[in-house]
C-alpha cells in the first residue's frame, strides 16, 4: 500500500470486517500494522464497539501501540441516546489523550447514521473529534452540510462510499478518501491530479476505476479481496462475513474492469 502511494492506513473498520474479529485479534492487527508501517505513513486504528468500555480499552491500546489517531462509529447493535453517544465519544477522546479522533458516520448493515446536526453537536461537545468520515447518503450533500455546520471545529472531513463519488467529495471540500485498498494507486493518482489542477485527467482516471468499484458495490467484499489476491497481497479471497461467491460471469466482468484500470495501477499488477 505504501509503494502504491497510500498517504496512511485506517484499520480495522468496515471493509476490514472488524465486527468479525475478537478484541484480541483487533489488538494484534493494530500491533502488526503499526509495526509494519514503521512510521512511514500515519496509521489510524478503528476502535468502535457496542460497549463504551470496550471502545475505550481498544483506544487506549492503540495509543500505547503508537497509532496516529483513532476512528470510531457510534455504538452499533443498540442505538444509544444522545447522552450515551456523547459519553461514548468523550471516553474515547480521554483514552486517546492528545491523539485526534475521527467520527465515522456510516449507514449500511453495521452503521448507526447520524444527521449533520448530530455530528455537529458531537464535535462541539467532544473537542477530541478532529475529523469526520462522512459516508451516509448522499455523501456529497452530507459533506457540504457537515463542513457548513462544524467546519470551524474540524481539521477535515473525509469521504468514503467505496470511492465511487470521491472526486465530487473532494470538490465539495473533503480533505481525502478512506476506502478499501484494492485500487489505492488509481485513487491516489486521481487525487494528485485533481490537487494539481488537472481536473480532466483526474476525471479520466476516476472513470476508469468505476467499473471495479461498481462490481464491489454489487457483489460485496469478496470482489476487493479477489483483487488483492490477484495483486499479491492476499493468498485467498476468503471472507469471514457472508459474501457472494464469484461465478464465471462475475470473474469475466472483473477481468474487463481490471483491464480498464490497469494503466493506473503502479505495483503488484
Amino acid at each position: 500500500m505504501i509503494d502504491a502511494g497510500a498517504h496512511g492506513f485506517v484499520t480495522p473498520v468496515n471493509t476490514g470486517e472488524f465486527y468479525t474479529l475478537s478484541d484480541d485479534e483487533r489488538r494484534r492487527m493494530t500491533e502488526i500494522v503499526i509495526s509494519q508501517a514503521k512510521g512511514r505513513v500515519p496509521v489510524v486504528i478503528g476502535t468502535a464497539a457496542p460497549a463504551t468500555a470496550t471502545a475505550e480499552a481498544l483506544t487506549r491500546h492503540a495509543r500505547e501501540t503508537g497509532t496516529a489517531g483513532v476512528i470510531a462509529m457510534p455504538p452499533f447493535v443498540v442505538r444509544p441516546d444522545s447522552e450515551s453517544m456523547r459519553d461514548y465519544y468523550m471516553r474515547i477522546g480521554r483514552a486517546a489523550g492528545e491523539l485526534p479522533v475521527v467520527l465515522q458516520n456510516a449507514g449500511g448493515e453495521v452503521g448507526m447514521p447520524l444527521t449533520p446536526e448530530a455530528v455537529s453537536r458531537l464535535t462541539e461537545d467532544v473537542p477530541a473529534i478532529r475529523y469526520v468520515k462522512e459516508e451516509t447518503t448522499p455523501s456529497t450533500h452530507r459533506i457540504s452540510e457537515v463542513l457548513r455546520l462544524a467546519g470551524g471545529r474540524l481539521s477535515g472531513v473525509f469521504g468514503g462510499s467505496g470511492g465511487r463519488f470521491f472526486l465530487d467529495e473532494l470538490k465539495r471540500g473533503a480533505c481525502g478518501l478512506m476506502s478499501g485498498g484494492h485500487l489505492v494507486d488509481s485513487q491516489v493518482k486521481a487525487y494528485n491530479l485533481l490537487r494539481a489542477g488537472r481536473e480532466d485527467e483526474a476525471q479520466a482516471v476516476f472513470v476508469r476505476q468505476l467499473p471495479v468499484q461498481n462490481l464491489w458495490a454489487l457483489l460485496g467484499l469478496r470482489v476487493s479481496k479477489e483483487i488483492l489476491r490477484r495483486r499479491g497481497v492476499f493468498r485467498t479471497n476468503v471472507c469471514r462475513r457472508a459474501a457472494a461467491e464469484l461465478d464465471k460471469g462475475d470473474l469475466a466482468e472483473l477481468d474487463l474492469a481490471l483491464a480498464l484500470v490497469q494503466p493506473d495501477l503502479s505495483v503488484g499488477s
